[in-house]
């Protein structure tokens, strides 16, 4: 079944950094406030407030600012990641500076932002976080206030003993569940990387297919002007055998199909040159579609239902997508001939801001749903495992997608197409 296209923006990189670290920002708004207000009114200590209130009310206002930046489409490059790393470093040196400074147990968090960094950016980036975290450290073991605690030596120590504790749990959680995270980030590239590899070959595959089908066209063409002028004469040579005369009708019928078939390939392609999609309902869409299907396929037993809410709907059809769409239908056909039954059945509808023209047939299923879509794949003994292909290059080129399941009778293949592509403005 092929897969969703996902936004670059899941990458690791400094977007996913910057978006981590204003998650972690939250927490370390509501971290910090609730430990000065413990420190302060519960456990009496002669900090200074204020000063430390307004450092964590800053923050808060950063972290407004970092969350509409987030918000917004340009890129978030590197430099602006170590912004945000730096303002991050100076607010939490601020709060040790008037809390002891480097004697301070928290003072391992300066190593969150390093770790981090590590995971997501560049060794530049990385040689300059730590050193933003290294000469925090330094200052903060020269320049600080001590916290004034008039207990014993044996109960600072149990404080500090304390306060290390707490810092641990704290640190664990943040590295483990962040970068978890940025790890997850890292898979989403992965598999999507490797998706566009498999796409490119596909596309690949497909355009060497093109330029050899665009060959045989014009090589065909000699051939068939040349049948099509002899064949008229040999009925009128043997006009009295007459089933001669019908096998030779016959054979004229099949030319002149393979002569309409051939110029059809040629419009497609101008078509596809000149970038212009056709402007027509969707009823008039498929009532075409189908039409063409059954003069293909005419011993095929076609059952369509059109929902009347979308059938109005004023298309700007790509030129592919009726071919994408009579690949599908041949594909039911050919599915539900090997359980000898004529049926298929399409269904046309919307979900949400997305049409679906979902095809059904009456054989006998997919064995490997995942494998449907590579070119050359095909579970019929004679198929070449390019249609599904071919529909989901189309459904690609559209900004939609191709699945494809195993129904209650028979399988289903449906086509979503954003109807913002798509539908006429």
């Amino acid at each position: 079944m092929p897969h969703r296209r996902q936004t670059p923006r899941t990458r690791i990189g400094p977007f996913a950094l910057t978006r981590t670290l204003a998650w972690l920002r939250l927490c370390a708004i509501a971290g910090q406030s609730v430990a000065v207000l413990v420190s302060a009114w519960w456990m009496r200590l002669p900090i200074p407030l204020l000063p430390l209130l307004a450092c964590i009310g800053l923050l808060a206002v950063f972290g407004v600012f970092a969350a509409w930046r987030l918000r917004q489409p340009w890129p978030v490059r590197e430099w602006e990641t170590i912004g945000h790393i730096a303002v991050d470093t100076l607010a939490l040196g601020y709060l040790l500076y008037y809390t002891g400074g480097a004697a301070n147990p928290f003072i391992t968090l300066l190593l969150v932002p390093i770790a981090l960094a590590a995971a997501a950016l560049s060794v530049r980036a990385l040689l300059a976080t730590s050193a933003l975290a290294g000469i925090a450290y330094l200052v903060l073991l020269v320049n600080h206030v001590p916290l004034p605690l008039s207990m014993d030596v044996s109960s600072r120590f149990s404080l500090h003993v304390l306060g290390m504790g707490v810092n641990f749990i704290i640190t664990a959680l943040l590295l483990g569940f962040f970068i978890n995270r940025l790890a997850h980030a890292v898979r989403l590239q992965q598999m999507e990387v490797q998706r566009v590899r498999e796409r490119a070959l596909r596309d690949e595959g497909i355009l060497a297919i093109a330029t050899q089908a665009a060959g045989a066209a014009h090589e065909l063409n000699t051939p068939l002007s040349t049948m099509r002028t002899l064949l008229p004469e040999l009925r009128r040579e043997h006009a009295a055998d007459t089933a001669l005369g019908e096998d030779l009708a016959l054979l004229e019928d099949q030319v002149d199909r393979c002569r309409t078939i051939l110029r059809e390939m040629v419009a497609f392609g101008k078509a596809q040159l000149s970038h212009e999609p056709e402007r027509l309902s969707l009823a008039h869409f498929i009532h075409g579609c189908v039409e063409r299907f059954q003069l293909l396929r005419p011993e095929a037993e076609l059952t369509v239902t059109l929902d009347e809410a979308v059938a109005q709907t004023v298309l700007r059809t790509p030129p592919g997508l009726r071919h994408a769409l009579l690949n599908l239908l041949n594909n039911a056909a050919d599915a539900s001939a090997t359980n000898s039954s004529q049926t298929v059945s399409l269904q046309v509808s919307r979900d949400g801001d997305r049409l679906q023209l979902s095809v059904f047939d009456h054989g006998p299923g997919f064995d490997a749903t995942d494998q449907l879509t590579l070119l050359g794949y095909s579970e019929k003994p004679s198929g070449l495992g390019i249609g599904l292909a071919l529909a989901e290059a189309t459904a690609e080129r559209l900004d939609g997608e191709l699945v494809a399941r195993n129904a209650d009778r028979g399988a289903e293949v449906c086509l979503r197409l954003p109807l913002a592509v798509i539908a006429q403005k």
